[in-house]
C-alpha cells in the first residue's frame, strides 16, 4: 500500500486554483473585449452559436492549462 503524500495533494490544489484563475481571467477579458454582453446573448437571447463557440474556447483553454501543468 502506498503512503499518502500531502505534497502531491497541495501541488494539485495549487495548480487547480491557478488554472481556475487563468480561466476566469480569460472569460473576463472576453467579456470586456466584446462590444456586447456574452451572458446576455447566451442566457437571455438564446444565441446557440455563441454558446458553442464559447464552449469550444473553454475546452481549448482547459487543454492549454492542462498541458502547461504537466
Amino acid at each position: 500500500m502506498e503512503t499518502f503524500h500531502i505534497s502531491g495533494l497541495v501541488s494539485a490544489l495549487i495548480y487547480a486554483g491557478l488554472g481556475i484563475a487563468v480561466f476566469a481571467l480569460v472569460l473576463l477579458l472576453l467579456e470586456i473585449g466584446t462590444k456586447y454582453s456574452i451572458n446576455k446573448k447566451i442566457a437571455h437571447e438564446g444565441n446557440m452559436a455563441l454558446a458553442i463557440v464559447l464552449g469550444a474556447m473553454i475546452i481549448a483553454i482547459g487543454m492549454i492549462i492542462s498541458s502547461a501543468i504537466r
